[in-house]
């Protein structure tokens, strides 16, 4: 049995587009693993509570199932050190921690607030009344509120990404000459975004966005490949 990983999908199975299921399939690309990505929707519960699991990414490698993409990613890194490293040794692990962090806490949120009702119509319609359900009580207003303000906040969302840009400015990776996992990390958030909005996240001469176009390139173009807005 080969390498399983569930993901969140659209109404088209092909649109896949959650920011850390994209984190994982970049962590598999980098390993060379080929795996087999199966379309989760919002309201597919069973599926993945079979595995011990209740959101995606789910990777199931032959008897073993495993949640979360950062523990996904230190499971390939442990499990398959004899293929590239994801990290490049243990300290490069903890400071790709810090970045799991910061896109967490910083990235991930600064873009649902740009595209989160953009989203809605390119759900399956049986995910789409508890997408609308459940975000807007975590936002505290209608998807369209949310991102009602949005060609002013994109400007902040832009400047909160100022730590990236002065290290893009410097290297052409976060992981210096090549990516690594961390390029990933930060990576994942900016391929969700492209797979469910048209909206401009970045400018044109901004070093963060030529390295988007750079990680979009990746794996013979993998990121590329899927339905998406650009």
């Amino acid at each position: 049995m080969g390498i399983m990983l569930y993901e969140l999908a659209g109404a088209d199975p092909a649109r896949r587009f959650s920011p850390y299921c994209w984190r994982t399939r970049y962590a598999l690309a980098a390993k060379g693993l080929d795996f087999e990505g199966v379309p989760w929707r919002f309201t597919d519960t069973d599926a993945i509570r079979a595995h011990g699991a209740d959101k995606v990414p789910v990777l199931v490698d032959g008897g073993r199932a495993v949640a979360d993409s950062w523990a996904i990613a230190e499971y390939l890194e442990d499990t398959y050190p004899d293929r590239p490293s994801l990290f490049g040794g243990d300290a490069g692990r903890a400071l790709a921690r810090f970045v799991n962090a910061f896109a967490d806490a910083v990235v991930v949120p600064g873009i649902a607030r740009l595209v989160v009702a953009d989203i809605l119509p390119v759900l399956d319609a049986k995910d789409q009344a508890y997408f609308r359900g459940s975000r807007e009580k975590r936002f505290g207003m209608t998807l369209e509120a949310a991102q009602g303000d949005r060609d002013v906040r994109v400007e902040a969302f832009r400047q909160s990404l100022h730590p990236l840009r002065m290290v893009l400015r410097a290297q052409p990776f976060l992981g210096g000459s090549a990516p690594l996992y961390a390029d990933a990390i930060v990576m994942g958030c900016f391929q969700w975004a492209r797979c469910v909005s048209a909206f401009q996240l970045l400018a044109s001469d901004d070093p963060v966005e030529a390295w988007r176009q750079r990680m979009l390139d990746l794996h013979g173009g993998m990121a590329r490949k899927v339905p998406a807005f650009d």
